[in-house]
């Protein structure tokens, strides 16, 4: 590539940046000041609102860092039967692991070996799970990738949506018989809740780009917000089809965590990234740390039944919010469903 290209190029990735972080700033900070000054926001304070999870058992993808591993820290302190970290590399689940330990000594948390770019992973970790469980009662599907480099994925996926939309959607069919067996008792209260993004509003014409290579061509963060958009439209369809278990989807807020490496990376940005970092906790809909980020999600995972609207889609810490145009689509809805259920059995799931 000649420096002109590349120069041009990450110029391009510093405007498109620059535009998702707006987003990020101005829609969540006017719900924020909305719900503020109606008296319509949320508290949710882990530590006492969180109710007892004994008996219960319980899945987190990506739980050996960030929003992740937190929720796990929240989750393992009210008791649950177990809880499965599920990440790809052990040594980093090792070591997360003993971190909620220090805090919660008693955390039944164990590592589940989990690659979701590769079905042959996803398949295993299912395999194994249901080998040692007779059920599951939440599955949070939290592990994610943003604004990397277009690597497909074992079966060409492109990368970001075939991490964040098809790893996950795979995993949840798999999980699926054992999360309706559970909820044939009317007792159990069993959830399935994706962790989108904000960042679905910059979906292209049409919402999901179906061609993976034409997603692949496209810019990452385009890319990005397609799979996020499909984490939401994934939600609302499993809320339909299996009514039975609670499905939702949420924006967590904006969160510096370790999925702006390849923000901060790009020398155009490194100064505004220090910038927009120090001044981020105090901003509406920001988070300084993992521990406000993880709090949505928690609060999808064990909130009063009544208080979750299945299929819908929340805002921190718990607003409803209709999202973008596409994420109300029911047509796009039904036939990202059924494309990914064709892909999937292509693979023999």
């Amino acid at each position: 590539m000649n420096t002109v290209v590349y120069l041009g190029t990450q110029f391009f990735e510093l405007l498109s940046t620059a535009f998702l972080i707006l987003i990020g700033l101005s829609i969540p900070g006017l719900r924020h000041l909305y719900f503020k000054f109606t008296n319509m926001s949320k508290t949710f304070v882990p530590a006492q609102d969180i109710p007892s999870l004994e008996g219960k058992v319980i899945l987190v993808t990506g739980g050996n860092i960030g929003l992740g591993k937190q929720t796990i820290a929240y989750l393992a302190a009210h008791n649950p039967q177990k809880i499965y970290l599920a990440a790809r590399t052990a040594s980093k689940a090792t070591t997360a692991i003993a971190d909620i330990k220090k805090t919660v000594p008693s955390a039944p948390v164990v590592h589940l070996p989990l690659d979701l770019t590769s079905f042959a992973s996803i398949k295993a970790a299912a395999s194994t799970f249901t080998s040692q469980e007779t059920r599951l009662d939440l599955l949070i599907n939290n592990a994610g990738v943003m604004a990397i480099p277009n690597t497909p994925t074992a079966e060409g996926y492109e990368v970001q949506f075939g991490t964040n939309h098809m790893g996950h959607a795979l995993l949840t069919k798999l999980l699926l018989p054992t999360l309706l067996r559970t909820a044939e008792d009317p007792a159990n209260d069993v959830r399935i809740v994706n962790v989108s993004s904000i960042g679905h509003n910059m979906a292209p014409s049409g919402g999901i780009i179906f061609d993976q290579t034409a997603l692949g061509n496209s810019n990452t963060w385009r890319r990005y917000s397609v799979s996020k958009l499909a984490n939401i439209l994934h939600a609302r369809s499993l809320a339909e089809h299996y009514p039975s278990i609670t499905a939702v989807s949420l924006h967590p807020g904006v969160i510096l965590t370790d999925l702006y490496t390849s923000v901060s990376s790009n020398p155009f940005m490194k100064l505004p990234f220090m910038l927009y970092k120090w001044v981020a906790g105090w901003l509406p809909g920001h988070f300084a740390g993992v521990e406000g980020g993880a709090l949505t999600q928690t609060w999808a995972a064990t909130a009063p039944k009544d208080q979750v609207t299945n299929g819908a889609y929340y805002m921190p810490v718990g607003n409803l919010s209709s999202g973008s145009g596409y994420a109300r689509d029911a047509g796009l809805a039904k036939k990202l469903w059924e494309w990914t259920e064709g892909e999937l059995e292509k693979h023999g799931a």
